[in-house]
């Protein structure tokens, strides 16, 4: 997290977060991969972007689907190795 985000921009990114963490726990009747999940997001959000330039909510969006997807892959890696 960025040191000058603001009180609002922190609690944005707590929410999207969870919101994120919550999508990879739905049974999903697509049954796609949860890669393929996070970048249906990230196409969603960089759609957004296209859509209204310069706003700040749709960068941390995509730090926090970066940030999801290490963390998803750091936990599937430790799936593998037990």
């Amino acid at each position: 997290m960025s040191n000058d985000d603001t009180d609002e921009e922190r609690l944005f990114r707590e929410r999207y977060a969870q919101e994120l963490q919550k999508k990879m726990n739905q049974p999903d009747a697509r049954s796609y991969s949860q890669d393929d999940e996070m970048a249906e997001e990230r196409r969603k959000v960089s759609h957004q972007q296209g859509k209204t330039p310069g706003r700040r909510g749709e960068k941390i969006k995509q730090e926090e689907i970066d940030k999801e997807i290490v963390r998803r892959n750091r936990l599937q890696q430790k799936r593998k190795k037990n």
